[in-house]
Order: structure tokens, then C-alpha cells, then sequence
């Protein structure tokens, strides 16, 4: 009776484990990535030397500073001097250091607003970096710099028009967190109990981990065009990418060591049996 159930325990299995791979993973990833602070400065942290991201910065915060700056006659030449100073600061470490405090400072007003249910962005405020460059302009004495208002500029990194599905989307991820893998690790393993033919089983386990890496893989670059082709119009799409890029590297990562898994899995089953088969007189 065992034997003749095996063959829909076994597309079963593959079926659980082809949807609980992306779910479990994206599932980790909400919790242990996004909505961890540290995590998430250090998923962004890598960007200060991205040149995409620096050559938004600079433009946005020369914009900034120039926009409240009135040199008379003397503007066009202050604006190239601000726009090499800007240029010059975001190669600095200390540009590091202050785009790291803004995306600690962006990550907290996210999630503010996921709790609050109130704004559609997540904004980098470019404050931190806008002070440190009047710091320096002033420094080489640079005129007019002190007459400089604080500045709060934020680059969009990413919109959303349903905040409330978001939150809850969220929250359930968040609570979901790492019971989800869990969650398909006894299910393969109660699986492979069951069956009458536990090499097919796991076979068929290691099947299931590969399709569902592969979704995961696939689902992750079409969510990026999907994403940037919601932002407006004004929203640099190339800083924003380098931002999901960087974002979704776990999920990236996890994909592939999950396909591995699953490969080495089935390949191993199949062969094991394969060689019982060949001995067995």
C-alpha cells in the first residue's frame, strides 16, 4: 500500500517544496535582513563606493546646497566649486560614515511608517552628507558657505502605492521568519519516512529544492523591472537598482546554495540506487 502511494507522496513533496523555498527564503530574509537594523546599514553599506549611487548623491546634494545659496555674480563660480567639492567628498571615508548614518536613519523612518501606516517611500536623507560637505567648503574657505541653511534632501529609493497591504504582507513574513525553512525540512523528512522507496523520495526532495531555487532565482531580477518601472519619473533608476541589487543579495545567494543542495541531493539519491540496482544479483 506504501509503494503504490510513494509516486504521489513523492509529487506532493515536490510541489510543498518548490513553493516553500521562495516563501521560506523570502521569509528569512524580511526578518533577519530588512527589519534588522544593523543587517540592513550593512546591506547598504557596500553602496558608498558604487558609482551609480555617489554620481545621484553628488548631483542631488550640489542641487541642494546651490539652490540655497546666493552668491550673486559670483554663483557660477561658487556652483563649480561646490560640484568638485561634492564630487571629491562622496571617495572619502568620511562619506562612508555619513551615508551609513543615513541609511540608519532611513531603515527607522521605514519602519515608522510601516507602523504608522502613513507615507509611500523609503527616502535616504542626504543631511548628514550635505553638513559634511559645508564643513569642508568652509574649511578651504570657501565664500557664502555659512550662509548655508541645513538641508534635508532625500534620494527615493524605492516607492509603494498600498502601504497597508505592505505592512501586512510584511508582518506575516516577519512572523512566518525562519519556521518556513523549518517548516520544509520536517516536511522532508516525515516525507522520507513515509515512503515505501526512500532513495525516489529523496530524489524527489532534491527536485523540489531545485525548482523551488530556480523560482526564487527567477522571481528576484523580475521584481527588480517591476520595481523600477513603478518608481516616478524623477527617481534616479540606476541608483535605485544598485539599491535592490543590494537588497536582494540574500535572496541571490540563497537561491544558488539551495539549487546546489538540491542537485547534490537528487544526484546523490539517484546514484546511490542506481549502484544498489547495478550490485543486486
Amino acid at each position: 500500500m506504501r509503494s503504490s502511494l510513494t509516486p504521489v507522496l513523492n509529487g506532493v513533496l515536490v510541489a510543498l517544496l518548490a513553493v516553500l523555498v521562495p516563501l521560506g527564503a523570502t521569509a528569512v530574509w524580511a526578518d533577519r535582513v530588512l527589519a534588522d537594523e544593523d543587517a540592513y546599514v550593512a546591506a547598504m553599506s557596500p553602496l558608498a563606493g558604487n558609482p551609480k549611487v555617489r554620481g545621484a548623491v553628488a548631483r542631488q546634494a550640489t542641487e541642494a546646497i546651490d539652490g540655497q545659496l546666493d552668491a550673486g555674480p559670483f554663483q557660477p563660480a561658487v556652483r563649480a566649486l561646490l560640484g568638485e567639492a561634492v564630487d571629491s567628498f562622496v571617495g572619502t571615508a568620511s562619506f562612508r560614515t555619513a551615508w551609513n548614518a543615513a541609511n540608519r536613519a532611513a531603515h527607522a523612518a521605514f519602519f515608522t511608517s510601516l507602523d504608522s501606516g502613513t507615507g509611500n517611500k523609503v527616502s535616504v536623507d542626504l543631511a548628514p552628507v550635505i553638513a559634511q560637505v559645508k564643513d569642508d567648503l568652509a574649511a578651504d574657505g570657501v565664500p557664502f558657505v555659512e550662509h548655508i541653511p541645513e538641508s534635508h534632501t532625500v534620494i527615493t529609493v524605492m516607492e509603494y502605492e498600498n502601504l497597508g497591504a505592505l505592512r501586512r504582507g510584511f508582518h506575516v513574513l516577519q512572523i512566518a521568519g525562519i519556521w518556513l525553512p523549518v517548516g520544509a525540512l520536517v516536511l522532508t523528512a516525515a516525507a522520507v519516512a513515509l515512503s515505501a522507496r526512500r532513495r525516489t523520495t529523496l530524489v524527489a526532495a532534491g527536485v523540489g529544492l531545485a525548482a523551488g531555487a530556480l523560482l526564487l532565482a527567477a522571481a528576484v531580477p523580475l521584481l527588480r523591472g517591476l520595481t523600477l518601472d513603478d518608481l516616478p519619473a524623477d527617481v534616479d533608476r540606476d541608483a535605485a537598482g544598485a539599491v535592490y541589487d543590494a537588497l536582494t543579495a540574500f535572496l541571490r545567494t540563497t537561491a544558488w546554495v539551495v539549487l546546489a543542495a538540491g542537485v547534490a541531493l537528487a544526484l546523490g539519491a539517484w546514484l546511490a540506487g542506481l549502484r544498489r540496482r547495478t550490485r543486486t544479483p
